[in-house]
């Protein structure tokens, strides 16, 4: 084998971290088969009353994988201040559901497979999956609340299945296709 062929070696896990990355790998699964066959023009569309759009919603849910993983990793300064958040910074937030002119399906999928397989290597590697620190500032969150990195994972587990159903009906809304049910 040459090099660019020798596989990654992973521990194998068991136990708590184990269900965690297989729960967080299914609902991964669910997000990106919505997005099969579609052309760029079609993950860019919008099927519904929302704004959201297939390619725009792996595009947030890449985004939001990235933010809290390196919340685990660095603590609230990772993450924005949401009470002081301009405009601007809304507007800007609101284009991570989109797919904007340049970007394209096929590169939004490489990004979030390059974001998952961080947190699957963190998940792997993390020492103590109990470490906690406080929440960035922001109006949903409790001042004093404090998440701990298996707190977060959760998160992210709940949030890629919520965008995944989500994905769904907008791709039954395009042409009929179902990735669920």
């Amino acid at each position: 084998m040459t090099e660019s062929t020798t596989p990654t070696l992973t521990p194998t896990l068991t136990g708590e971290r184990a269900d965690l990355l297989e729960q967080l790998g299914k609902a991964r699964f669910f997000l990106r088969f919505t997005a099969n066959e579609l052309t760029d023009a079609q993950a860019a569309e919008r099927s519904t009353v929302s704004e959201l759009c297939v390619g725009g919603l792996i595009k947030h849910v890449t985004g939001v994988e990235q933010a809290w993983v390196g919340f685990i990793l660095e603590g609230p300064s990772a993450m924005p201040d949401f009470t002081a958040m301009t405009e601007e910074d809304f507007a800007h937030r609101r284009d991570g559901f989109r797919l904007l002119p340049g970007e394209t399906l096929p590169g939004v999928l490489a990004d979030y497979a390059e974001v998952a397989r961080r947190t699957d290597d963190l998940v792997a590697t993390l020492p103590d999956l109990d470490a906690a620190h406080p929440l960035p500032k922001a109006p949903w969150f409790d001042a004093d609340a404090r998440w701990s990195a298996r707190r977060v994972l959760l998160h992210i587990i709940a949030e890629t299945a919520q965008h995944a159903g989500h994905a769904d009906i907008i791709r039954e809304a395009l042409d009929g296709a179902k990735s669920m049910g």
